[in-house]
Order: C-alpha cells, then structure tokens, then sequence
C-alpha cells in the first residue's frame, strides 16, 4: 500500500480516535499527524502481522501517551456535575457516540473512565475496531478486548 492511500484511508479514523481521547481537536491534529509521520518513517518495520488500521492506532496511542506524560498532571477534582448525561440512553451507548448531540455528553463520561476501558470503549465505538484488532494493540486475545468492551458499556452506565 502506498503511504498516500494510507494517509487518506486512515487520516480520519487516526484523528477521531486521538479526539475522542484527547478531546482537543488540537491535540488530536498534532498527534495525528506526528502518527502519520512515524508511520512513514517506519513503514519498512510494518511486518503486517496486524492490519494497517491497528499499527496506525498502536502508533497513534503510543505516540498519545508519550504526549501526556509531556504535559502537567490533570486534576483530578475537577468537577464532573455538568456532564448532562441523563439523555443518553444506558442502553444504546454505541449509538449515541454516532450522534453528535449525545457525544459530548459521552466524551465527558469517557474522561473520568479508567483505563483500559476507556481506549477500549473508544477504539470499539469510534475507531469501529473488531475485538481481535483491540486484543492485539493491547497484546492479549480478543475475548479479553470483548470482556473489557463490556466492562466499559457497565461502568459508563453506572456514570449514566
């Protein structure tokens, strides 16, 4: 594949996985394209031993991570009282990241969500990764990328 197709298939499931992350649009610019070029730089390392989509999204995440610990610490006594999550149905939450009404409201819960069930709610719902795909960035099988995705559904509700 060349790197042109690359960058214009997964320029946008790279940047929205980095947004819904990050939740700045700046940042999840900055990353992605730093993402992009670490691919190019590296694109002879690419074994093809897990989709394209998934080596991007190991870059993209570790590349992420390596920012935060750049940054200063968040608080974590901000206030969470204005999430307005109470429209969100518990019960359609994959649905819900699609609208753009309700995302917000589910960004702001994917905030307070430990991890991993943070990364891996988001790279099931936005990312639209299957559980083998998340298994492997994560280095385990997919029924533990299924049983965490499912964690992540109960605790969002709990938050709901």
């Amino acid at each position: 594949m060349e790197f042109e197709e690359m960058y214009r298939l997964y320029f946008k499931d790279v940047y929205l996985f980095i947004l819904a992350t990050s939740r700045s649009p700046d940042t999840a610019e900055e990353i992605t394209q730093e993402t992009f070029f670490k691919a190019l730089k590296n694109i002879g390392k690419y074994r093809g031993e897990c989709s394209v989509k998934t080596w991007l999204f190991q870059i993209a995440k570790n590349t992420y991570l390596s920012h935060l610990k750049k940054q200063k610490p968040v608080d974590e006594n901000a206030d969470t009282s204005e999430a307005g999550c109470a429209a969100v149905s518990p019960y359609d939450l994959e649905s819900a990241c699609i609208r753009k009404d309700d995302a917000l409201s589910i960004y702001k819960i994917l905030h307070y969500l430990e991890e991993p069930y943070k990364e891996v709610f988001t790279l099931r719902t936005l990312g639209e990764l299957s559980f083998r795909e998340i298994g492997e960035i994560f280095g385990r099988k997919e029924g533990w990328a299924r049983v965490t995705y499912h964690r992540a559904k109960e605790k969002i509700r709990e938050l709901i």
